[in-house]
């Protein structure tokens, strides 16, 4: 079987899985092929055809890992402005499992961890200029966009925002309700910047 890459690498195994999903202020002046939505309003993949798959195979022959250590990984190279969703990573650890180039490792609980094999080690010794390239682009995008929140940050800002939609969606507040939400937010933005 066999795909095409639309940087003509003459190795690549690809399946057009979509990446839709929390893309944080890129553009694609780094190459990774993001039309996603940022802070200009943009939509479409963080990575090109390809890339995800060259990305997850070289961390997942540096250790063996399970999606969601995948996914922090990831997230970690680029400073916490992107951050793939399941929907991505699993569908793309089942191809490179079928590819032959992965395969379920020892874990610990009901997390399926994956290993590299030797199809997989020889894989990324053949595509080894392509995973440079993708690994120095994830490089360049932190270091353009360092100094953002760290992922940990994001993903309580994130908390926040939920709590406060799921809490206003449940009807109106009484002044009371009003009064006690307001000194939560404030009180916390408080402490904010006094840390």
């Amino acid at each position: 079987m066999r795909f095409r890459h639309n940087h003509d690498r003459p190795h690549d195994h690809g399946c057009g899985h979509g990446e839709r999903r929390h893309a944080r202020g890129f553009g694609g002046e780094f190459g990774l092929g993001h039309h996603g939505r940022g802070r200009h309003g943009l939509r479409g993949r963080f990575f090109d055809p390809g890339d995800l798959r060259y990305l997850l195979l070289h961390l997942i022959a540096e250790k063996p890992r399970h999606g969601y250590e995948l996914i922090k990984a990831i997230e970690e190279r680029v400073g916490g402005m992107y951050s793939p969703s399941p929907g991505v990573i699993y569908p793309t650890l089942t191809l490179l499992e079928e590819l032959g180039y992965i395969r379920p490792a020892e874990g610990d609980g009901s997390k399926k961890a994956y290993g590299v094999t030797e199809e997989g080690t020889a894989f990324l010794a053949a595509n080894r200029s392509a995973v440079e390239q993708v690994l120095q682009r994830l490089a360049a995008a932190a270091e353009a966009f360092g100094g953002g929140p760290a992922p940990e940050i994001l993903r309580a800002m994130h908390n926040l925002r939920l709590a406060l939609r799921i809490r206003l969606g449940r009807g109106p507040l009484d002044a009371a309700g009003v009064r006690g939400i307001t000194e939560i937010l404030d009180r916390a933005a408080g402490e904010v910047e006094r840390s």
